[in-house]
Formats: C-alpha cells, sequence, structure tokens
C-alpha cells in the first residue's frame, strides 16, 4: 500500500529517510533534494506550475545566499575578534628599505580592515595584520 502526500497540486509517494547531520537546519543541498525530488515524482495531469517553479528557484538563492552571508559575517567576525586582540600590545614587523631590511616595533593602536585586509594601525603606518612576526606586553615582544 503506497501513502500519497498532496501539497499545492503536487503529487509524490511518501518515502522516509533517515540522514544524520551536525545540526538540525535545512541547508541549501538539502532544500535542492526536495526541489529534484518533487519534480521527478509530479503528477504529469497536473505538472508545476511556472510560478510555482520560479518560486521555489527563488527560494533556493536565497537560501543559497544567506548560507554564504552567514558563513562570511562568521569568518569576519573571528578575524575581527582576533586581530581586536592585538590593541594596547607592541607588535614587530619587517620593514624594507632602500637600505635594506629592518625590525619595526610599535603599540597597535586600532585595526582596519580595507578591502578585505585587516590591518594593525601603529601611529602612522598600517601594518597587514600577516606581516606581524612577533606580539608581546608593553615594551616587549615575544616571537609569535
Amino acid at each position: 500500500m503506497s501513502n500519497t502526500i498532496s501539497t499545492t497540486g503536487y503529487t509524490s509517494s511518501k518515502t522516509t529517510s533517515t540522514t544524520a547531520t551536525k545540526t538540525n537546519t535545512l541547508g541549501k543541498d538539502e532544500f535542492l533534494k526536495i526541489l529534484v525530488t518533487q519534480l521527478k515524482n509530479q503528477d504529469p495531469m497536473q505538472p508545476m506550475q511556472d510560478t510555482d517553479f520560479i518560486a521555489q528557484m527563488a527560494q533556493f538563492s536565497s537560501v543559497e545566499q544567506l548560507m554564504n552571508m552567514s558563513e562570511n559575517m562568521g569568518k569576519l567576525s573571528q578575524n575581527l575578534g582576533l586581530a581586536s586582540s592585538m590593541i594596547g600590545k607592541e607588535v614587530a614587523w619587517y620593514q624594507s628599505t632602500e637600505a635594506g631590511t629592518s625590525v619595526e616595533s610599535g603599540v597597535v593602536e586600532s585595526i582596519v580592515v580595507r578591502d578585505g585586509i585587516q590591518y594593525a594601525v601603529v601611529g602612522a603606518s598600517n601594518i597587514p595584520i600577516d606581516e606581524i612576526v612577533s606580539i608581546g606586553q608593553g615594551g616587549e615582544t615575544t616571537n609569535e
């Protein structure tokens, strides 16, 4: 005996599956699988309407964009938190000049993000975070 579910004109066989996931949220991959299953199992006498299909594709795009935005915001927040922990600490970095390379140091006043790159503001200098070679407390620096 086959159970059927009808939702807004769609008819499909009832299937059950168990998927082990880390969270109980519906992600973009699951959403796409549901949409494909709907299309495969639709009633040929009452196919999915164009407007319904377009609405579901718009929902899929929205879900994907929100997931990407959430991931990017999480990364930015984490990186900014780590960088902001340098404020008030003595840092050292290599400075290249015509005379050669020297080690410069100073106290981080603030963190600036420009074009996706984080900079430590030390006096009038903006030093990319990945160029800092040591971080210390007050006047002492320790190798990172």
